[in-house]
């Protein structure tokens, strides 16, 4: 149960079916009275009080048909076209709301909530600087209106126009500094904006004036995660979790936090009880596999993968983890397929394509091994294993020329590393240019000296160029 629930569940259930019943039977006497009814001057009350009885159950399209029945009894009234534009609001038909807000302001200018209606309707419509004209012509009357400044601020927002919504809220939290709301939207503004300390000191005002705000706590510990203090961060999820004990962001982040510290048991817990209120999250049983990894738990990884799988088919990154874990437990068939299924999602993503090639090399597919690391290259320049990978197989297969660019190119990319120096040696005294060679044995040696000790053990008792040209062939 809910820690805010109260009272008897059956009493609410009661409670509910009897102002089910009341509002039907309240609906079934009233269009009961309009329906024998004579033209009265209670024609119009019935209606109004039709209209007043959808719109307040959220029957918005019934709204709709008896308000167009009222307006033609009062085609000038501004609060009933004003009731028309809210349930059209309700119904997602923005463009006819904004009509009839625009007539119920033509009919009332006075009205400032009639001028926020439109606003809202523009902002709906994504016509956010319109939306702001009829939010600053309110403020031109009343500056101090809430929802005027609130309203801006969120079609600010909208626009990416973080400065203007933050001087917005200072204006607003000057006029009364006791807003927590306020001070919460401006620590988002902050946070976005990356100003991360005046977002954390606007959090904590929120929390001052509002203690029991959850949203709160749990942005404030999304912030800390941002500044790398993932302990302070879990703290705050834990507030939050106080409050509201099946907040699912709140396990599901707390869960990462604890991975962030390398406190892997507590993250799978807190996953745990983040699948407890969300049991088909993808994401929750990923990051839940990927904790049981690090720990080396691969066979518990892999059925949380699965499980992931089973909710989002086309979640690569689980086909590429589960992958991962199968060649860890030796099991390559499993990790080759499915690093083919992620990368039958993911084409251009360089890990996989590396990972695929030395799964297919250690299945004997040399040449899709080839073909994979040329891609894991080409999505990733960078990539020095790849490249010296790719250079190794292409020198055991025979593709000598080919061979010799990828290791040049592993030296252009790290030009201190010794292990390329060592493989393009091989490769240039089998292209018979044997200086050449000696210069990048002399190389790699001289970056890692113990490469000579493996150039002894690899090629024991070479005398001459020839006797190690031969040797080379051999193998």
């Amino acid at each position: 149960m809910d820690i805010f629930e109260s009272g008897n569940p059956d009493d609410e259930l009661e409670d509910s079916e009897l102002s089910r019943r009341t509002f039907d039977e309240a609906i079934n006497e009233l269009q009961e009275r309009l329906h024998h009814r004579e033209l009265s001057s209670n024609t119009v009350e019935i209606l109004e009080e039709i209209v007043s009885l959808y719109l307040g159950h959220a029957k918005y399209a019934e709204t709709v048909q008896f308000v167009d029945i009222l307006l033609e009894y009062l085609p000038y009234d501004a609060e009933t076209w004003y009731r028309k534009g809210v349930a059209l609001s309700h119904l997602d038909r923005h463009r006819e709301a904004l009509g009839c807000f625009q007539k119920a302001v033509s009919l009332n200018p006075a009205e400032v909530e009639f001028s926020i209606a439109c606003g809202l309707a523009l902002d709906s419509l994504e016509q956010y600087e319109d939306a702001i004209q009829c939010f600053d012509r309110v403020l031109e009357k009343q500056p101090s209106d809430l929802d005027a400044l609130i309203s801006k601020v969120l079609s600010l927002e909208r626009m990416n126009r973080w400065e203007d919504a933050a001087n917005t809220l200072h204006s607003l939290i000057a006029m009364n500094p006791e807003q927590p709301d306020a001070w919460h939207e401006l620590a988002f503004c902050y946070d976005v904006l990356e100003r991360f300390e005046d977002s954390l000191r606007c959090y904590e005002q929120c929390l001052d004036d509002d203690p029991f705000n959850y949203t709160a706590w749990y942005n404030r510990g999304i912030l800390l995660n941002k500044m790398g203090s993932f302990t302070r961060a879990i703290e705050s999820y834990d507030f939050a979790l106080a409050i509201k004990e099946d907040f699912f962001h709140a396990w599901f982040n707390k869960g990462n936090a604890f991975a962030n510290v390398g406190r892997f048991h507590d993250a799978i817990e807190s996953y745990k009880q983040s699948i407890r209120v969300e049991p088909e999250d993808a994401s929750a049983w990923h990051n839940m596999g990927e904790a049981y990894e690090e720990l080396q738990l691969f066979h518990e990884a892999i059925k949380c993968y699965t499980v992931a799988l089973r909710y989002n088919p086309a979640h690569a990154d689980s086909l590429f983890a589960r992958g991962y874990c199968y060649d860890s437990l030796e099991q390559i068939k499993k990790a080759y397929t499915d690093y083919c299924k992620a990368l039958a999602l993911q084409k251009t993503n360089p890990e996989i394509w590396y990972a695929k090639a030395n799964a297919a090399y250690n299945l004997g597919k040399w040449r899709e091994a080839i073909i994979a690391y040329k891609m894991a290259v080409r999505y990733d320049p960078q990539n020095v294993d790849a490249w010296l990978e790719l250079a190794d197989t292409l020198l055991e297969y025979g593709y000598y020329r080919e061979s010799l660019k990828a290791y040049n190119k592993c030296i252009d990319v790290t030009p201190q590393w010794s292990d390329p120096y060592y493989g393009r040696a091989k490769v240039l005294f089998l292209l018979k240019k044997s200086f050449d060679a000696i210069d990048s044995f002399k190389k790699s040696f001289e970056l890692n000296p113990e490469k000579k000790k493996e150039f002894e053990k690899e090629f024991p008792g070479v005398k001459s160029i020839k006797e190690f040209t031969n040797l080379l062939l051999a193998k």
